[in-house]
């Protein structure tokens, strides 16, 4: 007989499968060449909001973990769990909104990196 309270999920707690998140709408239809200028965007000035910014070696780990969460949001699924796996990033919820750094600093992802709007619309 085994232990009825033991299981495989409560030995690594950190360890979550990522997923896509729930369906969202822009504030206003967007297209897709808006939508991956917001994109570009974000990424660009996403490491001077996110990790902690004491020391040289410090922010170039929250350059390195930005990129692993960039090319995770980028690739399908599974890929991704293997990058955010393989990067020590500590995923929060079911998607990659919230995620750490195994010294506890913070990364937060906006959906629209992640996934696209109900209401993306053709460009022209």
């Amino acid at each position: 007989m085994g232990c009825g309270g033991s299981s495989l999920s409560n030995a690594d707690e950190n360890s979550k499968n990522i997923k896509k998140p729930k369906p969202w709408k822009h504030s206003e239809p967007i297209t897709r060449t808006q939508l991956m200028q917001m994109r570009d965007e974000f990424w660009d000035t996403a490491p001077y909001y996110g990790g902690q910014k004491v020391s040289d070696d410090i922010i170039s780990n929250i350059s390195e973990i930005w990129d692993a969460l960039r090319a995770a949001a980028e690739a399908d699924i599974k890929f991704g769990q293997t990058i955010v796996d393989s990067a020590g990033v500590i995923v929060q919820g079911a998607d990659l909104t919230i995620c750490y750094d195994e010294r506890g600093a913070k990364y937060e992802l906006p959906k629209y990196v992640l996934s696209e709007p109900t209401n993306l619309i053709k460009d022209n």
